[in-house]
């Protein structure tokens, strides 16, 4: 066993230990919340049926003593419960995130969440599709450990990252590089988001906040409503007093009418801001919890976390301090809601109003420093989600990105691997660039590697301008615009057929090659031109190849087409790479190992032969669109 995959079986050994002792604890802190169920019904009664015979021997004066001792201790009781019920919550969120953990190390897509309903990657991106970065069982999909929609969809932004900037990514990579330890605060991170919302079915998200905060008006027009509610109010009390002690006409009748009156005409802006304040209740509280944890100066020492945390540092009242007070205003104003008593606590003081007032001042304060706070709470969990996948896969390091003007070798590889194929079957390649405007032909037979070996490039390429690690023992590389042609479909509904699709994309490629910008161009092409016949495909792909050739770009293409490998002979920018496959034992085996040259195997009439269909018997066959004899057109897909 190597020291790689023995170090990240120590990983997955500590990481099933954690859950282990998470597991004996809870069912631990279960026997103890069975306990004080019984306890917490033991003491109720008792001290009921205790209570109730000294009152009828002692009377009174023992029984409000004993009384007060009976609730003094069932209160202790509760009390005890509700914290063992706590840490309860806690160790099943903390044991949860830990098999997740796992999950992620073993590719358990059982056991991972559903991939977060996001608005899907339009059609046109340049390769979002092809490298399965977004959706289910997608690169984006594994790494999304963020609890907060901003910070998942932040996540996915960088993974499809247009245009990568060589400061934006040194900054992000930093970030990452220093979580990438500081595995308990990652996790009590995203614990501590959890916590506010495990009894909720739906939670709000914080964007939902923070568009409800930015909608808000001030409490200019909520003041004159308040201060004169307010006097009417107190009019009315000062007269029923005058009745009661005076004997004066009863006149706070009259008042107390057309006070509800002008309540319940002035009231319908008040209730539609409550409802909208007490929808956004839990993502208030959760915020509370989150912005709590990140005031407290944790790592001093970590440079580029201090300077994340910034925003949280430079504030008279704290982030969590305003956030509570929010929510406590909420909460109040929802008490209101109870028919009963909204008429009790609006009689004569108008509260609705009041906290509607108060309400509006707060959203005011908090919507002026909230964006800046949620930004590095979304930073923070993006950052965390590849800090983990770095954490648990120790294998992974973080690459070089260099200037495009470098005079550096544009893109070099050692031991490069596929973060989405499983470790224990993974196998790795090396694979260098030496220039830009190179073109580089990678041919084999049917099953051997060649689309994944490209999409390993592109997602490496990918998690490297995210500021992630990568699936490789070393990668350095320039900073490149990402563009390929995998994946591409056909569409009933816009009465698009294969072939024009694909068509659409390749020429776009060509215009992305073409615009003038300082970072090249980095292309993927899969089959070139696999929607027509063999004869129209040999030319186009030829004519294709020749125009990618010295541009400002660089790429590989991945073919069946043989004749293509010819190209190396006529232009010193292209190269030939292949992947190899062998029969054993009457079966095809494949090593996924990359090699220079053309490949010199052909798989498809041996596969077909396994599987019972007809074949050639060997007789040479004239090919009728070439008029050659015995020389195979392509490795067939």
């Amino acid at each position: 066993m190597t020291d790689d995959v023995m170090s990240r079986d120590r990983r997955r050994e500590a990481l099933q230990c954690q859950v282990g002792r998470l597991e004996e604890r809870l069912e631990r802190l279960g026997d103890t919340s069975n306990r004080l169920t019984w306890a917490r019904l033991v003491v109720f009664l008792a001290g009921f049926l205790l209570s109730g015979v000294l009152f009828f021997i002692r009377g009174p004066l023992l029984w409000l003593p004993a009384v007060a001792l009976w609730l003094a201790l069932f209160a202790l009781t509760v009390a005890l419960h509700r914290r063992i019920d706590t840490a309860i919550t806690r160790h099943a969120l903390w044991l949860e995130l830990k098999r997740r953990h796992l999950a992620r190390m073993a590719l358990d897509w059982a056991q991972l969440p559903a991939a977060r309903d996001l608005p899907a990657p339009p059609p046109s991106h340049p390769f979002a599709t092809d490298l399965d970065l977004a959706g289910a069982f997608s690169l984006h999909h594994l790494l999304d450990t963020a609890v907060s929609a901003g910070a998942s969809l932040r996540l996915r932004e960088r993974l499809l990252d247009l245009d990568p900037r060589l400061e934006e990514v040194q900054r992000r990579q930093s970030l990452v590089r220093a979580l990438q330890p500081l595995s308990l605060f990652r996790d009590r991170l995203g614990l501590e988001a959890q916590l506010a919302i495990e009894k909720r079915d739906k939670p709000r998200d914080a964007t939902e906040l923070l568009a409800w905060i930015g909608s808000g008006a001030g409490a200019g027009k909520m003041r004159p409503r308040l201060i004169g509610l307010s006097i009417l109010g107190l009019a009315n009390a000062l007269l029923l007093a005058l009745d009661q002690f005076v004997a004066m006409p009863p006149l706070w009748a009259g008042g107390l009418g057309f006070y509800f009156v002008v309540y319940m005409f002035q009231g319908r802006a008040v209730s539609q801001l409550f409802q909208e304040a007490l929808s956004v209740q839990g993502a208030l509280k959760q915020l509370a919890g989150v912005f709590s944890f990140l005031e407290r100066p944790r790592f001093k020492h970590v440079q580029p976390l201090e300077e994340l945390r910034a925003p949280f540092k430079k504030q008279n009242r704290p982030p969590s301090t305003m956030m509570r007070r929010l929510g406590r205003v909420v909460a109040a104003a929802g008490l209101s809601r109870n028919p009963v008593m909204w008429l009790v606590l609006n009689f004569f003081f108008p509260w609705d109003f009041y906290f509607a007032y108060r309400l509006q001042n707060l959203r005011a304060e908090v919507g002026e420093r909230l964006p800046s706070w949620l930004d590095v709470w979304f930073e923070l969990e993006a950052a965390s989600a590849l800090a983990n996948l770095a954490y648990l896969n120790p294998t992974y390091t973080f690459p070089i990105v260099r200037d495009p003007a470098s005079q550096s070798v544009p893109f070099a590889a050692r031991q490069m691997g596929h973060p989405l194929i499983p470790h224990r079957s993974k196998v790795r390649n090396d694979f260098t660039l030496s220039e830009i405007g190179r073109v580089i032909i990678v041919t084999g037979s049917n099953m051997a590697g060649k689309s994944s070996f490209l999409r390993t490039i592109g997602v490496n390429l990918c998690l490297a301008y995210a500021g992630g690690p990568v699936d490789a023992a070393a990668l350095d590389t320039r900073l490149f615009r990402l563009f390929t042609a995998i994946r591409v479909t056909d569409s009933v509904t816009d009465g698009i057929s294969y072939f024009y699709a694909e068509v659409k994309r390749l020429k776009a490629l060509l215009l992305a090659l073409q615009t003038d910008d300082a970072r090249p161009l980095f292309f993927l092409i899969d089959e070139i031109f696999r929607g027509t016949n063999n004869r129209e495909r040999l030319l186009g792909s030829r004519a294709y190849i020749r125009e990618l050739v010295g541009q400002n770009g660089a790429g590989l293409i991945a073919t069946h087409d043989l004749e293509l490998v010819q190209l190396a002979d006529e232009m010193a920018q292209v190269s030939n790479y292949h992947f190899r496959d062998a029969v054993q034992q009457g079966r095809m085996v494949f090593d996924y190992l990359l090699r220079p040259g053309p490949s010199p195997t052909t798989n498809a009439l041996k596969v077909m032969a396994q599987e019972g269909l007809p074949v050639p018997d060997g007789r040479s066959e004239r090919d009728p669109q070439r008029g050659q004899k015995g020389v195979p057109s392509s490795l067939e897909d």
